[in-house]
């Protein structure tokens, strides 16, 4: 795979994959160019907020990334290991001075889009907020490692690391989107999540904000002065569109240029009938989940009643027939996941080992346990408590909410009853992150580092953030933490040509013995995105970087 790809170009080309289908060029205002057309992206929903450390939403994060630069991204490998195959934005050379000094030099051409150039007292400053209490920026956690980051001159940031560990030079140069000092250090930190530079932000990037209309658009404009070459396509629209089958509509209406995930194997069908449209299949980001609450419904200080017991925990995911539930909802447009991980992760084993389907087994786990139909209703129950729990399932999401109705059906026939509670996603974030619900059909877009997305979804660190199910296990944890260190941890780098650690798929991931019943991923669909016809000087992009969009 090619990754000589000069930096200037990787903004046309994220884009440009989109671009495939853009018929905006002759569609959106008749110009026509190298430098020209409108590339208009349907989605379900719409940004929570464009400040880099706290938007939470993946519209969000895709826009803030044609808005804000990081110092340096991934490279066509994905490879988050060492400092090998990583491609310069912000910063233009670095260097390590000892194996616990990281020293980059920004690109003196680097400017905000007031003008101002990019220093390295922004990239200071930009750490101490990410790491500030007062903003709570969920990748703080991600950042623990970095003991500080000063700037030696205004054009030399210089981080210093508490630890050696293979994944430093990623956390450094990838974790944060450099922020203006000038325009941010006056304001009250605390106040940051609702100030209006988070639906007006000022970047440093290739595309600056045009207009924002709530519940509608979003619309960006190619920053002619940008410092690593003009983007190609001059105006990006976000459409915000209620749900699937409404994007689907808009973009074989001509109404839209591009849609990311098409869904079940239904919609792709819908799409395919539609002559200007070419679909593009790809490996998925994200995976989904059937996830048991570990603490009482509303009371974290209780164990669940039904689901504190590990047995009854694996019982029930026993009697889940994964196969057949990702074959009902997707046809053959997905895999079953090996563990909390996306298909993309270089840490996808499928030989990981897994439970059995085994409702054989289950039914005897469960009466074990003293879980049995007493009066004949098909319902096991113990001491006068139903084997019952309530299913929270986001509306938005029509495969879930498909899969909730399967799991119910597979799951009373071991016995246990399942009520569906369908509400808005806002409604779910906020029970979830509570713990206001007895389980849950969830689904992470997680972070390309299996070492952060494992701790901040399957460990304490997650608790009031992502790890919904209260889920805690010193072991793994500790195991968790020693595989994120191991491999090349005795320079922190990864020289080419030698193998990344595989510690990670080493590790009882929580879908097997250490974790084995808290949990169930339930499918990985191969996202399937849909473009309208390539026009004019659009067809230089690279299908490739479908893998980072």
């Amino acid at each position: 795979m090619p990754t000589a790809v000069p930096p200037f170009r990787r903004f046309a080309l994220l884009v440009a994959l989109f671009v495939l289908g853009a018929s905006g060029c002759a569609r959106h205002g008749g110009c026509a160019g190298d430098y020209c057309g409108t590339l208009i992206f349907v989605t379900g929903s719409e940004p929570d907020i464009l400040l880099p450390p706290l938007t939470q939403t993946s519209v969000g994060r895709d826009i803030h990334d044609q808005i804000f630069l990081k110092l340096a991204d991934l490279g066509m490998s994905m490879n988050t290991v060492g400092d090998e195959d990583f491609e310069r934005l912000l910063a233009q050379r670095w260097e390590w001075n000892g194996p616990r000094t990281l020293v980059f030099h920004l690109n003196p051409r680097a400017h905000w889009q007031d003008g101002q150039p990019v220093t390295a007292a922004d990239v200071a400053f930009t750490f101490d907020a990410y790491t500030d209490p007062k903003v709570a920026s969920p990748s703080a956690h991600d950042l623990r490692w970095i003991r500080a980051v000063t700037a030696r001159d205004s054009l030399t940031a210089v981080f210093r690391f508490r630890r050696r560990y293979p994944e430093m030079f990623y956390d450094a140069a990838c974790r944060m989107r450099i922020l203006p000092a000038h325009l941010l250090r006056s304001l009250p930190r605390e106040a940051w999540r609702t100030a209006p530079f988070g639906r007006a932000p000022v970047g440093s990037g290739p595309y600056r904000l045009v207009a924002w209309k709530a519940g509608e658009t979003i619309e960006l404009a190619a920053d002619s002065t940008f410092f690593l070459g003009r983007p190609h396509i001059r105006r990006l629209i976000w459409r915000s569109a209620p749900d699937l089958q409404v994007a689907i509509s808009q973009l074989i209406a001509n109404q839209a240029d591009a849609l990311e995930f098409l869904g079940p194997p239904d919609n792709v069908r819908r799409v395919r009938a539609a002559p200007q449209l070419t679909l593009y299949p790809y490996k998925g980001s994200n995976y989904a989940y059937l996830g048991f609450n570990l603490v009482a419904n509303g009371d974290t200080a209780r164990p669940h009643p039904i689901f504190g017991d590990r047995e009854v925990r694996r019982a029930l995911a026993m009697a889940v027939d994964r196969a057949h539930l990702l074959q009902s909802v997707f046809g053959d447009l997905g895999k079953v996941p090996p563990g909390p991980m996306p298909q993309l992760s270089w840490i996808w084993d499928p030989e990981t080992r897994q439970l059995p389907y085994d409702t054989a087994q289950a039914a005897r786990l469960l009466a074990a346990r003293g879980w049995r139909d007493s009066d004949g209703d098909g319902i096991r129950d113990r001491h006068g408590m139903k084997l019952a729990f309530r299913l929270l399932v986001p509306t938005t999401s029509p495969p879930r909410r498909q899969y909730a109705r399967l799991l119910q059906a597979q799951l009373r026939a071991v016995g246990a009853e399942v009520d569906i509670d369908e509400v808005e996603n806002s409604v779910l974030m906020d029970r979830a992150r509570g713990a206001k619900f007895d389980a849950v059909l969830g689904a992470w877009n997680p972070d390309l580092s299996p070492a952060a997305s494992i701790a901040s979804t399957w460990t304490r660190a997650g608790f009031g953030g992502s790890n919904w199910l209260r889920y805690a296990n010193p072991e793994f944890e500790r195991q968790v933490e020693r595989a994120s260190t191991a491999g090349a941890a005795v320079t922190g780098l990864a020289p080419r040509g030698v193998p990344r650690s595989k510690s990670l798929t080493q590790t009882p991931p929580p879908c097997s013995c250490t974790l084995p019943t808290t949990w169930r991923p339930c499918t990985r669909a191969w996202p399937m995105c849909a473009f309208a016809p390539t026009r004019g000087g659009l067809s230089s992009a690279r299908g490739g970087f479908l893998l980072t969009v």
